[in-house]
């Protein structure tokens, strides 16, 4: 009898949760043979399994949160195909994954104490120095970075918080099993959040709570992209089988705006600035399970048609929940386009550990008065900068987006700039 576990995954991957079994008890299966999906903070990936033989038993429930190393099912290498119990079959699917919110809150600190006790904390090798330096637990800190590696600001940050007075009350605050439930009179659903919604949730507010996060708007007259577009629209698409969309122009005036304004690029690290030398574009994606920020590599060395078709297929695979943790990673700089959902104005949030991120909206037509004092009715466009104010000074955020902005109404020189 062979015991099927969670294997590791990637460096940053150490607990998940039971998407969806894709076998049942009884079934004969190969060595290297999907069987389980296995939802993570940020995509869902196949576990496959080692052995040969017939699923016996399954340990794990669709739902259950499971850690690298946990027993999911029991595999007999001699067993004969149907030959299983029918009352061990896998568990199947409810038509309802609402759960009481005192057991959702409850699990959640439960399985991080196990995963701490069972698989090493991914840190920077400057976190692990730092943490000793301080005498900081590593498992008891939280990361910023969305992928839950542990850097030297994340220890910091942890050791400012183990000093500060209002301790207890924070440790109140985060304690699930202390939370009141609120009860109605008239009817609800509780539903359970997804790993990746809590993810998500948890990561906006670190942002929040550890950046000097401002936002600066503009506007942007659309005229000549929307002219450009109309104009070369069809020999686009003939002549390189993609459309071409906005996406691309402000992909290339926020690169040549990031050449000028190179600190908009950076991140900090300890009591460094990390300045990139490279432009790695993340492209914001609505998916039904959240919000995700697929990266758009080396986006100065590509084409407009290039990014239009990089952007196309990674925004494919977000849809068919196909991203892998390598289309994620190590973004620079990111775009997020609120306008496709008709938003006029909005404050875009920062992608940790990035300092800089640009928000598009709806093109609205307004009546604009011209240099030469006519009034024209022009396609305008808000535009809103959110930046890290430890690193970017106003000056310098300001003097981006008036870039982005002038690079965007004269679309020619994003040839040359971008």
């Amino acid at each position: 009898m062979q015991e099927i576990k969670i294997p590791e995954l990637a460096e940053s991957i150490t607990e998940g949760t039971i998407a969806e079994w894709l076998v049942k008890v009884g079934d004969k299966i190969e060595k290297g043979d999907p069987i389980v999906e296995l939802e993570t903070d940020k995509v869902n990936v196949e576990v496959n399994s080692d052995f040969s033989g017939v699923i016996t038993e399954v340990l794990q429930e669709e739902g259950n949160d499971v850690a690298v190393g946990d027993v999911i099912a029991k595999l007999d290498e001699n067993g004969t195909a149907g030959a299983a119990p029918a009352q061990a079959e896998a568990p199947q699917k409810e038509e309802t994954k609402a759960a009481p919110a005192t057991e959702v809150k409850a699990d959640a600190p439960q399985t991080q104490a196990e995963v701490g006790n069972q698989a090493d904390v991914i840190a920077t090798p400057a976190a692990r120095k730092r943490a000793r330096e301080l005498n900081i637990d590593l498992s008891a800190v939280t990361a910023r970075d969305p992928l839950g590696r542990v850097r030297p600001e994340d220890v910091e940050a942890a050791a400012q918080a183990s000093a500060a007075p209002k301790q207890e009350t924070a440790a109140k605050k985060n304690a699930p099993a202390q939370v009141s439930k609120q009860e109605f009179d008239k009817p609800v659903e509780r539903i359970k959040m997804t790993r990746r919604r809590q993810t998500i949730a948890r990561n906006l507010v670190s942002v929040q709570q550890e950046s000097a996060m401002l936002t600066t708007f503009n506007e942007v007259d659309m005229t000549a992209i929307m002219n450009l577009r109309k104009e070369r629209k069809d020999k686009f698409v003939e002549k390189h089988g993609v459309k071409l969309g906005f996406m691309s122009f402000f992909t290339k005036a926020v690169v040549g705006a990031l050449k000028e304004f190179p600190l908009l690029n950076a991140e900090i690290q300890g009591n460094e600035l990390v300045v990139k030398k490279f432009y790695d574009i993340g492209i914001a994606v609505s998916t039904n399970d959240g919000l995700v920020v697929p990266v758009v590599r080396d986006a100065d060395r590509l084409s407009f048609a290039g990014i239009e078709r990089e952007i196309a297929d990674l925004g494919k695979k977000a849809r068919d929940n196909k991203l892998g943790l390598s289309d994620l990673q190590g973004g620079t700089f990111s775009i997020t386009n609120g306008g496709i959902f008709g938003s006029m104005m909005s404050t875009p949030i920062l992608n940790a550990p990035q300092v800089g991120i640009l928000g598009m909206h709806s093109i609205q037509k307004r009546a604009m008065v011209m240099p030469d004092d006519t009034i024209e009715v022009r396609p305008m466009m808000y535009l809103a900068l959110s930046y890290d104010h430890r690193i970017v000074d106003g000056k310098e955020a300001v003097s981006f987006l008036v870039r982005v902005k002038e690079m965007l109404e004269d679309p020619e020189t994003l040839l040359l700039e971008g």
